[in-house]
């Protein structure tokens, strides 16, 4: 990308041009989606750690688009910036409100378009990468490959059409159709396709017709040197007054992928022990309907918090004696909720309302730091949860081993996995 900052360091009398990988991704900073919280500590962790030139097409800001939210506008690249030591390129696209069919297409569509314009302005990189916000990203990011004729990396958060079939409001058979077809072709297309966990990659391999030895599993991750676990009584459980509360807490986007609603009865069902408190932090498309739900049933036992900056996710957390993780059913190997891994680095145990297979369920057999409960069945997670709540020595023990789980989800650890991978595509 012409004029934007130095990228040769000087070594003795040679001149080295640093390893650069180009991302494709709707979200990045400062969007709070997971998503883009995870590739900009992942873009970030690579300049940083590992000395490489990192590039990211990415769409506007939600909090930069002011009122404009249906304009593309004149200019598709909106302008380059630098943070982190990370070049940012900006795409132009809609946005809509992702709650409606035409609004989430539309939002998808225009930002493929400028993304695929941007990338074309790109800086030869070694390495060229594909997440998943929208599904189509890779196709953009596959033709630039070509291009440059270099690595195309697929990395999965998510695998679609499977998501958006379970999704109230996003059934059409031929955009269903048309996803499936775009997703095998880029599942074989690609040089490398990178999965969450073995349940995601079964998904891939069998669904999509992936290659199984050039599919790999590189899970997410929380920074443990940043997330951990932290005393009770801290500034947020005593501004909130929830220190003398036994806290189940949700934490995190507040989704179309969760049933969430199924925590709300279940604050129903506990209501009986006032010692109990549910308290769900974060933002979404949901987050208007249940607390709509939350007032018909007058939950005083329940409360919504906004959204907490990363800076102060310890104390929040600590405010937490145990957690609620939720996936609806059917989306088992297709979604893994990334707000797991902070849960594990911050101590806490939690309930985990999932199918029986998938990467959540499987973390919590293998370490034996939370409990599962039937997906939808808000009666079998409020047992779950007055279970804890009798057993407080139990609580603090899977506390224990969740931590102690959470040092090999360390971001700088996952970090080393994605850039060793894309050393050895690029035959460095």
């Amino acid at each position: 990308m012409n004029g934007v900052g130095c990228y040769v360091e000087a070594v003795g009398q040679r001149a080295i041009v640093p390893f650069h990988i180009a991302f494709f991704n709707r979200s990045y900073y400062p969007d709070t989606a997971a998503t883009g919280q995870l590739l900009t500590e992942l873009c970030e962790g690579l300049v940083q750690e590992h000395r490489c030139r990192v590039s990211v097409v990415t769409g506007m800001p939600v909090a930069c688009e002011g009122d404009d939210k249906g304009a593309v506008g004149r200019e598709i690249v909106c302008g380059s910036e630098m943070r982190q030591g990370v070049e940012i390129l900006r795409s132009r696209g809609t946005r809509y409100s992702k709650q409606r069919f035409a609004g989430r297409l539309s939002n998808y569509v225009t930002y493929f378009l400028s993304a695929t314009l941007a990338g074309f302005r790109l800086d030869r990189p070694d390495v060229i990468v594909a997440l998943t916000d929208p599904p189509i990203i890779g196709l953009a990011a596959y033709a630039i490959a070509r291009r440059f004729r270099v690595p195309f990396v697929m990395s999965y958060q998510d695998i679609f059409p499977e998501v958006a079939r379970l999704l109230d409001g996003f059934q059409s058979k031929i955009i269903n159709r048309m996803l499936q077809n775009i997703n095998c072709f880029l599942a074989r297309k690609a040089t490398k396709n990178i999965v969450l966990g073995e349940t995601m990659r079964r998904r891939l391999v069998d669904g999509k017709g992936a290659d199984p030895a050039s599919t790999v599993v590189i899970p997410n991750w929380a920074d443990v040197s940043k997330i951990t676990p932290g005393p009770k009584r801290n500034p947020f459980s005593e501004r909130h007054g929830l220190t003398d509360k036994f806290v189940v807490m949700h934490s995190g986007n507040i989704g179309l992928s969760q049933d969430l609603g199924m925590v709300v009865e279940a604050a129903a069902l506990v209501r009986g022990t006032p010692e109990i408190e549910i308290v769900m932090i974060g933002d979404g498309v949901e987050k208007p309907r249940l607390m709509r739900q939350a007032e018909t049933l007058n939950l005083r036992n329940m409360r919504f918090l906004p959204f907490e900056p990363k800076e102060r996710l310890n104390e929040s957390f600590a405010s937490a004696d145990i957690f609620v993780v939720s996936l609806k059913k059917g989306l088992a190997g297709y979604i893994v909720p990334s707000k797991l891994y902070g849960i594990l680095a911050a101590g806490r145990p939690y309930i985990a309302a999932v199918e029986d297979e998938g990467e959540v369920a499987e973390v919590t057999r293998k370490y034996d730091c939370g409990l599962l409960a039937e997906p939808g069945n808000a009666q079998d997670l409020a047992r779950k949860i007055g279970f804890l709540y009798q057993d407080r020595e139990l609580v603090r023990r899977m506390g224990e081993r969740a931590r102690r789980a959470s040092l090999e989800f360390d971001r700088v650890v996952q970090v080393r996995s994605y850039y060793t991978l894309f050393r050895e595509l690029a035959g460095g």
